[in-house]
């Protein structure tokens, strides 16, 4: 095409692009104080941790507010499971989600709850206290000084046992698969989602290409018309940077749910933060009107500079992407023409964006109880053993019931890890921990240093479909390497 019959090049749409991805940050910066806009540069569906929202149940009780405190200090997203949203917020503050539940009525358990969720911590149990009246200074009972008459509030049956079973089978149906990282769920887009992809067209080089990326019901839309007039013939979107990176070097690769139209597209990631700079590419075809499938292993990606392949270049850093790209392009690379290309309309939805490949890490965590098989055990001495294994068919066998739901639980499919802590007190813990199993050790553990534990088993694969008892070891010294500890038990 001759300069006398080229298209007016756009330039108010090619300044639009370079402010809404910050290159030019003095005009961005304007932009956001005269129009009041900020934006979150960090919108995919985790946070800097390798975990979506991690939802506690049982938040206000005594383990459990320590364990949302302990994730909210380490940068996870928590959201609480309550009974009471008034007393949870006066007790856990304005930053937590709360959501009003009950596990024992498993309606209440809605998809909204259990949405966008990477692993559950449960603390709920049966409330037991002492009988009123039997001893005005509860501190010592629940410092474990002294064991005083106990009763229990409610039906161990119902909480401990029908209620995790409620809450696991929930759990089953909704968290992700073992081994996945959900980045972009376009079926239930947030806020931040809809606002954090833009189009990256051939206008930057004076082409009249034109894309958006849509949100429609139960997916996203890459569409628009691709044109080749003034040498052009791309269009992409892509989200803003990452801030921080995104943190995928734990995985393997990325699956794509797609539904497209016969032509071949561009996966992209970036490993900088430049506006131009190496781009690792996948090019993949797509079926008319059908979805798919598509898998992109990192040691597939090519690197390329603006369509021209990088010969020398490294594979992606998967440990720092900055940004994720969608394109179509009448070219492939070094040159060669993309084989189903054709200018016009084109449409690519988009169902999910997925990181694959990482080990399988508890996704349910629960804090049961040490003795729970010891109740009818023959040869058990029972003036030796806690006063919980010593009454309970008085406390309407709690600790029996404790193990149909560590049963229920085992049986649910879900990646899981079951504490058994021996008794709990209200030490400020910090102390070497001892793990078990076989149900046979007594002692006492400081609900802080449970707590502490439960956190850390999320990043744990070793205490993927464990069951152990914890005390504390006051002789022993502090360790924190857990997963060393954790790969000894079966």
């Amino acid at each position: 095409m001759t300069d006398k019959h080229r298209s007016r090049w756009d330039v108010g749409r090619f300044m639009e692009t370079l402010t809404y991805f910050e290159v030019i940050p003095f005009i961005s910066c304007l932009q956001r104080l005269f129009t009041g806009r900020a934006y979150q540069n960090q919108a995919y569906e985790g946070s800097d941790k390798n975990m979506g929202v991690i939802l506690v149940a049982g938040a206000t009780g005594g383990v459990g507010k320590r364990v949302v405190r302990r994730l909210e200090d380490q940068g996870y997203p928590v959201r609480a499971l309550v009974r009471d949203a008034q007393r949870a917020k006066e007790m856990l503050g304005d930053k937590v989600e709360l959501f009003e539940a009950d596990i024992t009525v498993p309606e209440t358990l809605t998809p909204e709850l259990m949405s966008n969720l990477s692993a559950i911590v449960c603390c709920t149990g049966v409330r037991v206290q002492p009988v009123e009246g039997d001893t005005p200074n509860r501190e010592k009972y629940y410092q474990g000084i002294k064991f005083y008459l106990p009763e229990v509030v409610d039906s161990p049956e119902i909480v401990d046992y029908q209620g995790i079973k409620n809450l696991v089978e929930a759990a089953a149906r909704s968290l992700p698969n073992p081994g996945k990282k959900l980045l972009f769920d376009f079926k239930n887009p947030s806020q931040e989602l809809k606002t954090t992809w833009g189009a990256v067209d051939d206008v930057v080089m004076g082409g009249v290409s034109e894309s958006s990326l849509r949100i429609l019901d139960n997916a996203a839309l890459f569409t628009g018309n691709v044109s080749t007039a003034n040498s052009g013939g791309f269009v992409s979107v892509r989200t803003r940077n990452f801030e921080p990176a995104l943190d995928l070097s734990e995985y393997e690769g990325i699956d794509l749910r797609v539904k497209g139209d016969g032509k071949r597209y561009k996966f992209i990631l970036r490993a900088e933060s430049k506006w131009d700079g190496v781009a690792y590419c996948y090019s993949f075809d797509t079926e008319p009107d059908g979805w798919m499938d598509v898998r992109v292993p990192f040691t597939e990606l090519i690197p390329v500079f603006r369509a021209k392949t990088l010969q020398d270049a490294p594979g992606l850093d998967a440990s720092k992407v900055y940004a994720v790209q969608l394109m179509l392009s009448k070219f492939e690379y070094d040159g060669e023409l993309n084989p189903k290309f054709e200018p016009g309309g084109f449409a690519l939805q988009v169902e999910s964006i997925t990181a694959y490949g990482d080990q399988t890490k508890p996704q349910f965590i629960m804090i049961s109880s040490a003795g729970v098989t010891r109740p009818g055990r023959p040869g058990i001495n029972l003036e030796e053993e806690p006063p919980a294994v010593r009454m309970n068919d008085q406390l309407g066998g709690i600790l029996t019931w404790k193990l149909r739901g560590e049963d229920a639980v085992r049986e649910s499919g879900v990646p899981y890890t079951i504490i058994r802590p021996c008794a709990l007190t209200e030490e400020p813990g910090g102390q070497a921990l001892v793990f078990e199993q076989g149900d046979n050790i007594r002692g006492r553990v400081s609900r802080e240093d449970i707590a502490q534990l439960c956190v850390q088993l999320l990043e744990q694969p070793q205490a993927c479909n464990l069951t152990f008892e914890v005390k504390e070891d006051s002789k022993g010294s502090l360790s924190t390497d857990w997963g060393n500890s954790l790969s000894q038990l079966q």
